[in-house]
């Protein structure tokens, strides 16, 4: 009986871990939306703390979990290559990818000394890409 349960629940484990593996539908971008960088600027050489500030146009900020069209919020991408980001699911939360989920445009960062990449990425209420992505262009800046 205690085998049958535990098969039950390991299949039961799998079946339920199926679909959040699946894709999510992404939402439409809006034509023309932008998001760039106010400060810094690439090639710029700062010291910390690092102030990033964040600009949005043809879309509007809400704070996560807000599902409107046309809206979404800041995810920043540090040394972290877009194509290693899986647009299609929420993206997760560490030190190379921080979420702006209460709608922050400005943030002020610590960084190691030296060369850093920074992109940012504006994601639906879900932390999930739009279509197509609403990313900024890279930029490096050296911290001393």
């Amino acid at each position: 009986m205690n085998h049958w349960i535990a098969s039950l629940a390991l299949v039961g484990g799998v079946l339920l871990a199926g679909p959040a593996l699946a894709q999510m539908e992404r939402a439409p971008a809006p034509e023309g939306a932008e998001v760039y960088f106010i400060s810094p600027q690439d090639g710029a050489t700062v010291e910390n703390p690092v102030t990033v500030r964040m600009g949005l146009k043809g879309m509007g900020v809400a704070p996560a979990g807000t599902q409107s069209d046309g809206t979404g919020h800041h995810h920043l991408l540090i040394d972290t290559p877009l194509d290693e980001v899986n647009l299609d699911q929420p993206l997760p939360a560490d030190e190379g990818k921080r979420h702006f989920g209460g709608g922050q445009t400005e943030t002020t960062l610590e960084l190691e000394p030296g060369e850093h990449s920074l992109q940012l990425l504006f994601m639906d209420g879900r932390h999930v890409s739009f279509d197509p992505p609403v990313t900024s262009e890279l930029i490096t800046i050296t911290v001393q």
